[in-house]
């Protein structure tokens, strides 16, 4: 069994993929506060929540866009698990070329759902994960990585704008019945969500007319789902992508991987 850790800026997802099969999934906080063994109590606790012994994983892979809390989770590993983990980068057999200019900037989960799109829906791709960022990840027809784009998250910007500005309230995520919203909160919300629709809709566009038409639109991430209801522009939606590229990638480098 392998324990897939994806560390993103406000959630830390973590899976256990046994085979390459999602059997487990949780979601906890990226709290910069904890502490290697507060972690390992929590994921030690949810592994055998399940009625697994954690002494039945044998890996251990982590892609981190937080590098203060990967030594951290990383020590974790080593001390509660026994198990040295592998840490994504660029420099790791991914199973595709980057273009990057400098490759080592890519985010690790940039290169886990670049990898996994590929594998589960071929080339090109395009890959949109709507995180506390919205990134656009772009892979040619010969399985290249050439980049993408990135954007202020949904959520991102929903409390950028209430901390900005005094009278506007934090408000809920979902759509209001009408564009024209005949609230302050429906006004916001049809600003945001609705401003987010065309962002990914123009985006897209212009990426196809780079990319070819041809090319696949995946969405992944937390808000994925919500956004997909709104347009036709996404054709699949996969939510756990980074954790099947994760294992991906380890399993591609597991002869390197020393426990």
């Amino acid at each position: 069994m392998l324990l897939a850790i994806d560390i993103g800026n406000t959630h830390t997802v973590v899976g256990v993929i046994k085979e390459k099969e999602l059997l487990y999934h949780w979601r906890i906080s990226s709290s910069l506060a904890r502490t290697e063994d507060e972690i390992g109590a929590i994921l030690i606790h949810l592994f055998e929540s399940q009625g697994y012994k954690s002494s039945a994983l044998k890996g251990v892979c982590i892609s981190s866009v937080v590098p203060d809390l990967t030594p951290v989770y990383s020590l974790m590993s080593v001390r509660y698990l026994k198990i040295k983990p592998l840490i994504i980068d660029a420099s790791l057999k991914l199973g595709l070329s980057i273009k990057y200019r400098d490759p080592e900037t890519v985010g690790a989960d940039r290169l886990c759902n670049a990898v996994a799109g590929i594998e589960k829906y071929g080339a090109p791709l395009i890959v949109i994960d709507f995180g506390t960022a919205t990134t656009f990840d772009c892979i040619n027809a010969q399985n290249e990585y050439l980049g993408g784009a990135i954007s202020a998250g949904i959520e991102t910007s929903i409390v950028t704008l209430h901390k900005r500005a005094a009278k506007l309230p934090r408000v809920e995520l979902h759509f209001p019945d009408s564009i024209i919203g005949k609230t302050t909160d429906e006004s916001i919300q049809s600003g945001i969500l609705y401003g987010a629709v065309h962002t990914v809709e123009g985006i897209v566009r212009q990426i196809k007319r780079e990319l070819g038409n041809n090319a696949k639109v995946i969405a992944t991430g937390g808000l994925a789902k919500i956004i997909e209801k709104k347009t036709n522009c996404i054709d699949v939606v996969n939510l756990y992508l980074s954790l099947e590229g994760i294992a991906s990638i380890y399993y591609k480098n597991i002869t390197d991987v020393c426990h």
